[in-house]
């Protein structure tokens, strides 16, 4: 490998000085100013600040509310990370195929990337809403079941799971398709030789070799679902109905912005925080021995 030689050595540090500048401002900061204020009991207005130790974790730990929260933000991250894996994959393999039209079909798939998950939640608030939505009233017809989310938790948490899966679909097949793209050619036809086709051609050898891409993805929908998901259900559920919607980062607001508990909010951050890089590491650590590099 062709090694880089700067004749000014400051000039590496001078073109990654914004993304840092960007990391420290946006992450870091705001992450320590949250360790910080986790121990703190503040007023409304933020200028009295006192301090209370774990005194916040405790009162979030004996509350069965925010195990609730917890139990909602599982289910929601499970739906949302597996259906959306699995359905960009599938879409990904037909993305693939050489048919007439493959640049329409692309990017009438990619393009919900570009929709952010507000505007996505808005979307199917409207098909699916109970009174005027297409896809609620052709349901209803069907299964002479009423989908009505404004009143059933379960038909609520489904319906956020598909606004953030269909928000999330065009950001997964981007991968999946150049992850495809990268598989030689000489060992899909070697497979064939011998006998693969079909599924199995795809069982044994494409999905194996796409591990990388899975994995990656895997970590980067579940990171999604836990912090990058508050605006869609703000906009759609707001929580409800009752509290079936209520995720961790959707409470860590509530209770910091409405109910003006700026420590216990915080104390919600570090929590979820310490959760997702958790669930991350305990990925890295066991479900990575199972990826083909």
């Amino acid at each position: 490998m062709k090694k880089s030689i700067f004749k000014n050595p400051w000039l590496p540090y001078l073109l990654v000085a914004p993304q840092m500048i960007v990391v420290l401002v946006f992450f870091f900061w705001p992450a320590f100013d949250s360790l910080r204020l986790s121990v703190f009991k503040t007023s409304p207005f933020g200028d009295i600040q006192i301090f209370v130790g774990l005194e916040n974790f405790t009162q979030l730990l004996l509350s069965p509310e925010y195990y609730r929260s917890v139990y909602h933000s599982f289910i929601f991250s499970l739906g949302v990370t597996f259906s959306c894996l699995a359905v960009s994959l599938f879409l990904a393999v037909l993305a693939n195929q050489k048919i007439r039209g493959l640049t329409f079909y692309r990017s009438a798939i990619l393009w919900t990337f570009g929709v952010a998950p507000p505007v996505a939640g808005i979307i199917w608030l409207f098909i699916f809403h109970p009174s005027y939505g297409i896809l609620s009233y052709l349901l209803a017809k069907i299964t002479t079941y009423e989908f009505n989310w404004l009143l059933k938790g379960w038909v609520a948490i489904l319906l956020i799971i598909f606004a953030a899966t269909w928000a999330h679909l065009g950001y997964n097949v981007a991968f999946f398709l150049a992850g495809l793209q990268t598989i030689p050619q000489a060992v899909m036809e070697a497979a064939r030789v011998d006998g693969a086709s079909g599924l199995r051609l795809f069982r044994w050898i494409t999905f194996p070799l796409l591990s990388p891409v899975t994995f990656f993805l895997f970590i980067m929908n579940m990171v999604f679902s836990f912090f990058e998901t508050f605006g869609l259900i703000h906009a759609v559920t707001r929580g409800g109905p009752g509290d079936t919607t209520t995720i961790m980062v959707y409470k860590a607001y509530v209770d910091g912005f409405v109910h003006l508990r700026m420590g216990l909010s915080a104390a919600q951050s570090v929590i979820l925080m310490a959760l997702v890089i958790t669930l991350t590491v305990l990925q890295f650590r066991f479900t990575e021995r199972k990826v083909f590099y």
